[in-house]
């Protein structure tokens, strides 16, 4: 009569001859005996080699500055060598078990409740590198370890809520103040560019005035020397002048004496009364 075997995937199977191990099989099914007259004894006992967790629960554990707490791990592992994980020890679950919590007490009773506190992940890594070495002995992969919970005495939990109470409104105060000097600075940033555009306007307006002043100025001067150009070719242009002069200042009110002198004609003007 056949006596056959199931091997799952993510199994293997240790198979055993009389009590001695024979060798590790993948999944599968097997016959472990054959006829009625074989009388080798056949045995094949099945291990997970799955990923899989254990929690480490509420070790009660006296911090380097003598608190006293309770934490609680999660270890995450898997099975690498079948055979050592059957042979070299009774149970490789509670030996994963034991090894971690001793781990967890020399982690945490070297550190402070402030260093405890302030990095959760450092006590994980320190954790699964403590166990590892001694894990792979027994043919298992500590993948990692991780604090699922960290419980404090009543009167520490009070302190604790206060505290990070207390922390999350001075980040909350932090966080406006910086939203406040942010709205400050692009408030400030506006009226700089503001002030920056009008002295740049004045300047362009000044700009303009002295180049219009400029052109009015060189347009009189070139207006003068044609005139006084005109004048010194045209002599009697300038008697011209005088003349209109003189009709204006009569126009006007003005008074003024005719007299002769070596060139002819001449006056002078006299505003007010005849001494």
């Amino acid at each position: 009569m056949e006596n056959r075997a199931m091997i799952y995937q993510g199994y293997v199977g240790v198979l055993y001859e009389n009590g001695s191990f024979i060798k590790v099989l993948p999944a599968g099914v097997y016959k472990l005996k054959r006829h009625w007259f074989d009388m080798i004894q056949r045995e094949m006992v099945q291990v997970d080699m799955r990923e899989r967790s254990v929690t480490i629960k509420g070790q009660e554990i006296l911090t380097f500055d003598k608190v006293a707490i309770r934490v609680s791990l999660l270890v995450y592992f898997r099975v690498k060598d079948p055979e050592a994980a059957l042979h070299n020890v009774g149970s490789y679950q509670e030996r994963i078990y034991e090894d971690v919590q001793l781990a967890a007490r020399r982690s945490l009773a070297s550190r402070t409740l402030e260093a405890i506190l302030s990095d959760r992940n450092e006590i994980s890594d320190a954790v699964r590198d403590d166990v590892k070495e001694s894990a792979a002995g027994y043919g298992v992969e500590i993948l990692r370890a991780d604090v699922k919970d960290l419980v404090f005495p009543g009167n520490l939990r009070e302190i604790m809520n206060e505290v990070l109470e207390t922390e999350r409104r001075a980040e909350a105060k932090l966080i406006q103040a910086k939203k406040d000097a942010e709205a400050l600075k692009i408030m400030n940033d506006a009226e700089n560019q503001a002030t920056r555009d009008r002295l740049e306007a004045e300047k362009e307006r000044i700009r303009i005035n002295a180049e219009a002043e400029l052109e009015r100025a060189r347009l009189k001067i070139e207006a003068d020397t044609e005139e006084a150009k005109a004048l010194l070719e045209h002599p009697q242009l300038l008697r011209l002048r005088e003349l209109q002069t003189l009709e204006k200042m009569a126009q006007s009110g003005g008074k003024f004496v005719v007299g002769l002198n070596s060139e002819g004609l001449s006056s002078f003007f006299r505003d007010g009364e005849d001494s």
